[in-house]
């Protein structure tokens, strides 16, 4: 356990992470196209946010060449408005499909070996840490402590997912296991679980959790039967801003969907169903999720490219079920 603890410190304090520091606004976001002036980052770092997630399609590679993936990822670190966020915010992420190297792919995407070093070279993993041995790229961060701790758990949806349709597995059996033993173990006040599609959302065509109904239920028995509290997933990958909210009566508290899509393009004319809808932008957006301790409150705001608030919803911590 205590070389665990020390290993995480150690990446945390690479990225200029500080893992006691209460960490009071996370900013996060997916789909950046490694082309173009990309001046949205110069927005989110107006926001002053103490941590930025990437939820995947951080570039678009999708190649089976690794060389080519590498000058993609260049293209996105060589944009002075993407230096200016690494000069000013610690930067953690996970994977979506095209940065992986395959829209829509899962396991049977041949190199997905190599995209793991490519993507772990790109975001400067320290030598150190459990990701460059283990299969995908799946991984968590704790910060503060007591009543002001949130735990942010990444989640790997593609290394190890069957393909759409099979109900197959998401995860892995090992990813599964170190979840378990993630939430098993948190004190944290609020869990963000990263993930690079929709959870909540089920009813739409394209990649959601929903279309994987038994690893969907996993995943929330899994919340009910380790009694974690504070569950808040946050995803990616719709190319629009939504809030969903799944209310059923075997959970003992609701599940908050976040998803924040197209930093730099976005689907504008997007008309589907979702039951479960609280809120939606569709234009190019980034996301915020803000902790107000004193009120034991989580503030979850999606912002304009022009950074100004398109909506907002405050969720006291009692609805996380504490």
């Amino acid at each position: 356990m205590f070389r665990f603890t020390f290993l995480l410190f150690m990446s945390l304090a690479f990225r200029g992470v500080n893992a006691q520091q209460t960490v009071n606004k996370i900013a996060f976001g997916s789909c950046g196209l490694q082309l173009g002036e990309q001046f949205i980052w110069n927005n989110i770092v107006a926001e002053n946010p103490d941590l930025w997630i990437w939820l995947g399609d951080n570039i678009y590679g999708d190649t089976e060449d690794m060389d080519v993936l590498r000058r993609k990822y260049q293209q996105l670190g060589d944009n002075q408005n993407y230096q200016y966020l690494k000069e000013n915010v610690p930067v953690v992420a996970i994977w979506d499909d095209h940065d992986y190297g395959v829209n829509d792919g899962g396991k049977e995407y041949p190199m997905r070996k190599e995209s793991q070093q490519v993507f772990l070279e790109f975001f400067e993993e320290p030598s150190s840490s459990p990701r460059w041995s283990q299969e995908g790229i799946y991984t968590s961060y704790d910060f503060g402590s007591g009543d002001s701790s949130v735990k942010v758990v990444l989640l790997d949806g593609r290394y190890h997912r069957d393909e759409k349709g099979t109900d197959g597995d998401v995860l892995g059996e090992e990813q599964w296991k170190w979840l378990e033993n993630e939430f098993r173990n948190s004190t944290a006040k609020v869990i963000l679980v990263g993930t690079g599609y929709q959870f909540v959302s089920d009813k739409h065509p394209f990649e959601t959790w929903g279309h994987f109904p038994s690893e969907r239920g996993r995943m929330l028995n899994l919340i009910q039967e380790t009694e974690v509290k504070g569950v808040i997933f946050l995803s990616g990958d719709r190319h629009f801003a939504e809030l969903s909210k799944l209310e059923r009566s075997d959970l003992s508290y609701p599940i908050f969907d976040f998803t924040s899509s197209g930093l730099t393009h976005a689907n504008n004319i997007m008309i589907e169903r979702n039951p479960h809808k609280v809120a939606r932008y569709l234009k190019r957006n980034f996301g915020t999720v803000e902790f107000d301790w004193e009120s034991s409150s989580v503030i979850l705001k999606a912002h304009k490219l022009s950074g100004k608030v398109a909506f907002s919803q405050t969720i006291q911590f009692e609805e996380l079920g504490w």
